[in-house]
């Protein structure tokens, strides 16, 4: 089925401007000093939270990766429902303390945090410098997602490169202007999208193809029964990997240096319990792309290696009208962008307040920090690019990349509350060099010793070591 290739591309790109414009309005009465900027000026109550949240927390991962990952390894997808119902959990309970921290200190950024909890400014320069890196490949993940959707938009016809280029740039100067509130309120557009198109692609596609999800399945079970099982033992995406997955990627969920923004952002703690019970209700875009991955399967069979996170799209645009595809493309271009404009601001405010302001003494006062948070925004957005550029990894890939990293300062973190008075900044910084120095170089080389998620592995020296140097350091002192 072929049409115009400009149509879907006009239908995407209307939507984006349409939503940035939106946004800008919400916010063109604002006045941006650094905590308005940065943090909404602690103003958001529950409603506004929720939306911003799962704009961060519900990206491309949700639109692409999940149903690439059903398509190509089947129940192990599952795990993406796993790790959210437990980081929920976490949230719970940690995500309030954290957030009365950041009251009582006026704190901005995550390596605020640390450095306020231990006391330590050379902690929170480094746990800046950690953060600054690690928010690139989770953009690069938002990239991908959105070269995926305008090459299959524009049915290969134009460049989808240049496209994202643009695109992104575009997206940083709107981060430029609009900040942390600006975002939340390019989420509100983002989420009714995003539930549009997740229900189309979990419900009506296979509903076309099969009669029914539950019919979907009966076929998959006839043709692919070794999808529908998680594999026993070490074996690649078996038990052990899923396990781990769970374990790393729960820890590490609200530990990101925007998740950080999104706390401190919060009117009260309570705010941040009920948006803990409420979150799950977006649960349900990840199993209905789920449904959408195994669909694929069966309707496009045989891609292979990166191409399997373009699964479910291509079934779009091989069996329904442009102007369709069109809103789907535009639901997924507002769910890699939404959550990379948190992530520019957030890589920008740490370099901004914690290594600019608090280790050389520049841009101290509130328009010179407003100021170069918002030039490094740029700066984080064009290093993205360079990045994405180079890396040619899946997305599900690059979300477990960040995890890997991000993760490891979850230890430090809980820490500080559970075992207060005995973990101590040289500890802390000792746990997360060592499970970088662990996590890092296995994924990028791909190897999983005993089938483990290498940032699993990661994460258990950290724990171990800091500990051990925490316990160490006040016997020495």
């Amino acid at each position: 089925m072929i049409f115009h290739p400009s149509l879907a591309l006009v239908i995407a790109g209307t939507v984006v401007l349409g939503t940035i414009a939106f946004a800008l309005l919400g916010v063109r009465h604002v006045k941006m000093d650094p905590a308005q900027y940065i943090v909404a000026g602690r103003s958001f109550g529950t409603l506004f939270l929720w939306v911003l949240l799962a704009g961060e927390i519900y990206t491309t991962f949700t639109f692409l990766g999940v149903a690439g990952l059903a398509y190509s390894a089947g129940a192990p997808a599952f795990y993406a429902m796993a790790f959210g119902g437990c980081a929920y959990v976490i949230g719970y309970f940690l995500a309030p303390l954290i957030w009365k921290v950041g009251k009582e200190h006026d704190l901005l950024t995550g390596p605020d945090f640390f450095e306020t909890r231990y006391n330590s400014r050379a902690l929170g320069v480094g746990c800046a410098l950690l953060y600054f890196v690690m928010v690139v490949p989770y953009v690069a993940l938002q990239l991908s997602g959105l070269q995926i959707l305008l090459r299959i938009a524009g049915y290969g016809a134009y460049d989808a490169t240049v496209s994202v280029c643009i695109g992104f740039l575009v997206l940083a100067l709107f981060v430029f202007s609009a900040g942390l509130r600006g975002t939340a309120w390019a989420s509100v557009v983002k989420d009714v999208f995003v539930l549009g198109a997740v229900l189309f692609a979990g419900i009506a596609i296979p509903m076309r193809f099969f009669g029914s999800p539950a019919a979907m399945f009966d076929r998959v079970a006839q043709v692919h029964p070794q999808m529908l099982v998680v594999p026993l033992g070490s074996v690649p995406h078996g038990i052990v990997w899923f396990v781990s997955s769970v374990v790393l990627s729960a820890t590490g969920f609200f530990m990101g240096p925007h998740s950080f923004s999104a706390m401190f952002s919060a009117r009260s703690g309570d705010t941040l319990r009920r948006n803990a019970v409420l979150l799950p209700f977006y649960q349900t875009f990840l199993a209905l792309m789920l449904l959408s991955g195994f669909t694929a399967s069966l309707v496009t069979p045989g891609l292979k290696g990166t191409d399997v996170d373009q699964s479910f799209l291509l079934v779009v645009q091989h069996f329904y009208p442009g102007w369709i595809l069109g809103l789907v493309t535009a639901a997924g271009a507002l769910a890699a962008l939404v959550p990379a404009s948190a992530l520019l601001l957030a890589g920008a405010s740490v370099i901004t307040k914690n290594v600019a302001g608090d280790a050389f003494d520049l841009a101290t006062s509130d328009a010179a920090r407003t100021l170069l948070t918002r030039i490094l925004v740029v700066v984080v957005a064009l290093l993205a690019l360079v990045v994405w550029l180079a890396a040619q990894k899946t997305v599900v890939e690059l979300l477990l990349l960040y995890y890997n990293g991000v993760a490891q300062f979850a230890p430090g973190a809980i820490a500080t509350f559970a075992w207060p008075r005995r973990a101590t900044a040289w500890g802390v910084a000792a746990g997360i060099i060592a499970g970088i120095c662990i996590a890092m170089p296995l994924a990028l080389l791909n190897i999983a010793p005993w089938g483990i998620n290498v940032g699993a592995l990661g994460l258990a020296a950290n724990v171990a070591v800091m500990i051990a140097i925490s316990l160490l350091s006040r016997t020495s002192t």
